[in-house]
């Protein structure tokens, strides 16, 4: 390049260099000092621009009008307001636009009237504007008179209030007198209703298995959540790609609108893999293979399998959907396990199979009711068994969580019991039951608190030699005490081998606090173990320091522990998933 072309570009960086210098600033000063009515006007005027001295004085003007427009907003209209343009003094400085404002005594209000009329008065959830700021005496403020109005007519759209009108609004300024009167009458007229629901679109499913999805029948006042809800709904139950609800009040017949959703089925097979990792079972590889829909009732069925080194198993399922279809099913499930107990001697080869009747309760507990008939060939320690067992079974769980990957609040309960009974297909008698309670709290956003405790108990006549492995508990690891190894903690027989308890406890305190979006630091105490008898067991416990980052599939956790009161050293431990 010569010098001729350097000097030239030269100049043009430095006339854009100068353009970014010319930035205008605006200073807006009020006295008394309100930050309310300093945030408006700024946000009235805007920005500046690249103005110079000239066009900041040609600006002023238009710039006083939008302060005092921002100033009579916040109900200040007796402002004074000056303005003033000063030119930079040093080379890197800017020119400014400097607004002084008296906000004087503000306007306040005098008679306020804000009410509904019609049918909607009979609707508990129809809420009346009723803020405090809205009241005689307090400060005119604009925006809540328009707030006020919004949430009239936003309540009158959800529920279906489509005919309904302003009777009277009327906002009356007198300034001299510095008050203002409230009017909002709001009318309004009768509550349109959904009709019909009709499905379009190539699907392979009937019709009333889709008419059995739909959360509300024909008469139903009209809800924009109801709508709303039924698009979810159909997103989630796993038989379509795409999905689209309108229910357009200019559609309505009469007072009632018709609901028109267009479908587009999924592919009818899918299949996932995945690969993870714990230092409870090492490295571990998953997959499934699901056909959503086998027929126009809405059957499905699939297989899935988990491979790890003490674990291995493979599961088939055949769904029935039952009704609601969205939540309640019957389930044919059947699988084979075969688990080698990390530091034992203890090998189970488990197959299962039976019914499950799934269904949501109206109080939002999840059910299984379960008949599992299972095979079990087992070895503990020297010893070795065949169990025979068919246990009905029942499981309760809840779930309440402000987000499903990485929850700041929220908890978990789950129970679950089953029954044999000796001679009815079983080899011995036994009740066998469990219970999870899972806790999260965030207090001030960096402070998190979680807590779990685990109970597990079997009743039976012949636990040492008809109890097979999957029947016993033991505990240790990422999910019940930390500073011990899997499934460590357990009675031993006569050899030193762990055989499994009778009854098994264990608790967590843990305490996070978030040093950065995605990170925290945790430290914890657990205790438990397992055990045969209920006088003064004996618990273990460990305590560490941990580190949390929070991926897009949930929490990875880091943790070193230590065991008190046995030398087994330091432990490393390693696991993922949502903390509830």
């Amino acid at each position: 390049m010569t010098y001729s072309g350097r000097l030239t570009w030269g100049l043009i960086i430095l006339a854009a260099s100068s353009t970014v210098w010319a930035q205008s600033e605006l200073l807006v000063r009020v006295k008394p000092a309100n930050k309310a009515l300093k945030a408006n006007v700024e946000g009235y005027i805007g920005s500046l621009g690249d103005r110079d001295e000239d066009a900041l004085l040609r600006f002023s003007r238009g710039a006083e009008e939008q302060a005092r427009k921002a100033a009579q907003a916040l109900g200040y209209y007796q402002a004074q307001i000056d303005t003033e343009v000063k030119a930079p003094t040093g080379p890197d400085l800017h020119p400014q636009l400097i607004i002084r404002i008296d906000p004087g005594e503000p306007v306040r209000l005098r008679n306020v009237t804000v009410r509904i009329e019609g049918p909607a008065t009979e609707l508990k959830s129809f809420r009346v504007p009723d803020s405090a700021a809205l009241r005689p005496g307090e400060r005119l403020n604009h925006g809540l008179y328009e707030d006020a109005k919004r949430l009239i007519q936003n309540q009158a759209s959800r529920y279906g209030f489509f005919k309904g009108r302003f009777t009277s609004q009327r906002l009356a300024v007198d300034p001299q007198a510095g008050v203002a009167d409230i009017e909002l009458v709001y009318q309004s007229g009768p509550r349109f209703q959904l009709g019909a629901v009709h499905f379009a679109g190539d699907t392979p499913l009937d019709q009333d298995l889709l008419q059995r999805m739909v959360p509300f029948k024909a008469g139903t006042p009209y809800d924009s959540e109801l709508i709303a809800e039924l698009n979810n709904d159909l997103q989630s139950s796993g038989y379509f790609e795409g999905v689209r609800v309108d229910a357009a009040p200019t559609a309505a017949v009469g007072e009632q609108i018709p609901v028109e959703v267009s479908l587009e089925t999924r592919k009818p097979r899918t299949m996932g893999l995945g690969l993870g990792f714990s230092t409870d079972v090492g490295p571990r590889g998953k997959a499934n293979w699901t056909r959503h829909w086998v027929n126009p009732q809405g059957h499905s069925y699939g297989w899935e399998t988990e491979l790890s080194a003490p674990r291995q198993n493979v599961g088939l399922w055949y769904d029935i959907p039952l009704d609601p279809p969205l939540t309640d099913k019957l389930r044919f499930a059947g699988g084979y396990q075969n688990e080698e107990i990390a530091g034992t001697d203890t090998v189970s080869k488990l197959l299962t199979v039976g019914p499950e009747w799934h269904s949501k309760l109206p109080s939002g507990w999840q059910r299984v009711v379960s008949l599992k008939y299972q095979r079990e060939e087992y070895k503990l320690g020297d010893d070795s068994g065949l169990s025979k067992l068919l246990m009905p079974g029942v499981s309760y769980s809840y779930l309440r969580s402000d987000n499903r990957i990485d929850p700041h609040n929220g908890y978990r309960l789950q129970f679950d019991v089953q029954v044999a009974k000796e001679g009815l297909m079983s080899d011995t008698n036994l009740l066998h039951g469990n219970v999870l309670l899972k806790g999260l709290t965030t207090l001030g956003q960096n402070h998190r608190l979680l807590g779990r405790l685990q109970f597990g108990g079997s009743a039976t006549n012949s636990y040492q030699s008809k109890i097979p492995p999957s029947l016993r508990f033991f505990a240790g690891g990422d999910q019940s005490v930390r500073g011990y190894d899997y499934q460590t903690l357990s009675p031993k027989n006569s050899d030193g081998d762990r055989i499994g308890g009778r009854y098994m406890v264990a608790g967590s305190a843990e305490y996070q606090y978030s040093v950065a979006e995605k990170w925290r630091i945790a430290t914890f105490v657990d205790q438990g173990n397992s055990f045969n008898s209920l006088d003064l067991p004996s618990l273990k416990t460990g305590v560490g320091v941990g580190v949390r980052w929070v991926s897009p599939v949930g929490p990875l956790r880091l943790d070193l522990a230590k065991a008190l009161g046995d030398d087994v050293g330091i432990r490393l431990h390693f696991s993922m998933g949502p903390e509830l």
